[in-house]
Order: C-alpha cells, then structure tokens, then sequence
C-alpha cells in the first residue's frame, strides 16, 4: 500500500516526489473531482493527501471520506504557502467531533 496526492500546485507535487509519494496538480472543481474518482478506486492506495485547497473544492467528498473510516485514509495537508487553518483547528475539532474541551 502506498500514499497518492493531490495537490493544486507543483512545487507540493515535487517535494512529496523527493519522498516518494506519487500524485497529480489539478486546477477547478471538475479536475479534482476526476482525480478524486480515480484515486479512490485505486486498489494500491492507502494514505491519500489533498491539499487544502482541493479539499476546499470538494468539501461534501472529503466529509463523507471522513466519516466512513474505510480506506483509503484521507489527510488534508497545507500547500508550500503554509496553512490556511487557525492556530486551535485540531482542537476546535476534536471538541466537534466528540464534545470535549481540551484545555
């Protein structure tokens, strides 16, 4: 099993490369859906990242790969420009996800 990406931009593309993850650039929602599809019928996948901006383009998608927990596993990653989250993302959503605050 391996890691595929989808990114929306080139140079993410060549750094995950150098560590061996294989992957496509896509530009629109129509290209990233099309290169979700794909993606999720390969058999050889088990990690799959996205960019955050491609996740931002198929935000219903990536909810339901959330919520099945099936493979492959689904991580939403920052692009070369850093992360568009706030600085407590993880915690606001744990306290979403499962109602717990985390001091």
């Amino acid at each position: 099993m391996k890691a595929y990406l989808i990114s929306d931009n080139h140079d993410t593309l060549v750094g995950m490369k150098l560590a061996g993850i294989e992957g496509v650039v896509v530009h629109g929602h129509d290209e990233a859906a099309s290169a979700m599809s794909g993606a999720l019928k390969r058999t050889d996948v088990a990690i799959l990242a996205v960019t955050e901006k491609i996740a931002e383009l198929l935000p219903d998608t990536m909810q339901r790969l959330r919520e099945h927990g099936e493979l492959p596993i689904v991580v939403e990653i920052p692009d070369r420009h850093g992360t568009k989250r706030s600085p407590d993302f993880l915690t606001k959503y744990v306290r979403d996800a499962i109602g717990v605050k985390m001091e």
